[in-house]
């Protein structure tokens, strides 16, 4: 039988970014019970995976496994083109143990300085998967390309929200209003194609 999310179940969010659990909740309509893997105590794995799509599929079963909920996690982050891809799937890493993203973003700006050239092409990706215990997992991916864009701008959002400036748009993702971000960004895409796969209507 086809796996299905549906309402009002309670489903674990493998993350223990209170930001990224909200907009989880947001992307959702409001229609299941969120509650995270921080809140249940449950020990962040180690993201040992070179993609997104694995680390959301290490996240997601370590979370339906440990909690014997169905479970959900992101694994996302920036790309910028002139840095090869980086920070890429070390996005995290990258804000350090204490998770300062003033300090990510500044690293992205300092290596882009070393790198010379004007290229500030850029793209947010997310891979989302949803894993039941002991049942099958559902992984899909979404992205949004933009450019990085000095100093940063915005105190919305999360991340490296502040230096994003999507394709086609004035604001930062750091500046935008979080209806008209969830209505488009990477994560908005990942989830698009996870409720058509997962959720009838």
């Amino acid at each position: 039988m086809k796996p299905r999310l549906i309402k009002g179940m309670r489903l674990v969010a493998g993350t223990h970014n209170p930001g990224k659990a909200r907009e989880i909740a947001a992307l959702l309509d409001g229609n299941y019970t969120i509650v995270t893997a921080g809140e249940l105590n449950l020990p962040e794995p180690d993201e040992t995976e070179s993609t997104f799509v694995g680390n959301a599929v290490l996240k997601a079963r370590h979370a339906a496994e440990r909690s014997g909920l169905p479970a959900l996690a992101d694994d996302s982050g920036l790309s910028v083109a002139a840095l090869g891809g980086a920070p890429g799937i070390f996005s995290a890493r990258w804000a350090g143990p204490d998770k300062d993203f003033a300090h990510a973003m500044a690293q992205v700006e300092r290596r882009l300085e070393e790198a010379g050239g004007d290229d500030r092409a850029a793209w947010f990706t997310s891979a989302l998967a949803v894993a039941w215990p002991a049942g099958p997992t559902v992984v899909v991916e979404g992205r949004v390309d933009g450019t990085v864009t000095f100093p940063p701008r915005g105190s919305r959002g999360f991340g490296y929200d502040p230096i994003f400036l999507p394709a086609g748009f004035t604001e930062t993702f750091g500046e935008m209003d979080p209806d008209a971000k969830d209505a488009m960004s990477h994560r908005a895409v990942a989830f698009a194609k996870l409720k058509a796969a997962l959720v009838d209507d």
